[in-house]
């Protein structure tokens, strides 16, 4: 089960999107402690979410942590699927009325970010850490 879970090709070129996603990923967790007004819980509660104390600090945990691990390369698989779970919930929570009040362009443009974040992850959850990763090493070394 762990073999399938660290499990990658040997693409090289994979690193270019580990390291874009999980950047995003790390800055915007880290932003959420340290400005929590207006990235994280006021964000959250500005938007109409519920608990916004405890989600802003829990999605932002998720964001440093699963940024980490694919800057690291491991266990990228695994770290992708909160971090599209968020988007999904990021594009729900904000997106759709954008969609509604201001039209379908202005939604492509306002989610330009979300939309390579969402797709970076996917991609990541569907090919793993590529071959300068953690996973790899690990696979190699027998994991």
């Amino acid at each position: 089960m762990f073999r399938k879970i660290i499990n990658t090709n040997n693409s090289k070129t994979t690193i270019i999107i580990r390291l874009m996603v999980g950047a995003v990923f790390f800055s915007e967790g880290v932003q959420k402690f340290l400005f929590p007004a207006i990235r994280g819980a006021g964000r959250f509660e500005k938007i109409g979410l519920p608990s916004p104390e405890f989600l802003g600090s829990f999605v932002g945990f998720f964001e440093i942590l699963c940024g980490i691990l694919l800057l690291l390369g491991l266990l990228t698989r695994l770290a992708s699927i909160p971090l599209i779970i968020i988007m999904l919930v990021a594009f729900a929570a904000t997106k759709v009325e954008v969609l509604a009040n201001e039209g379908f362009w202005e939604l492509l443009h306002g989610s330009r970010t979300d939309w390579a974040m969402l797709l970076g992850s996917i991609f990541l959850l569907i090919t793993g850490g590529g071959n300068w990763s953690i996973d790899k090493i690990l696979i190699k070394n027998g994991a």
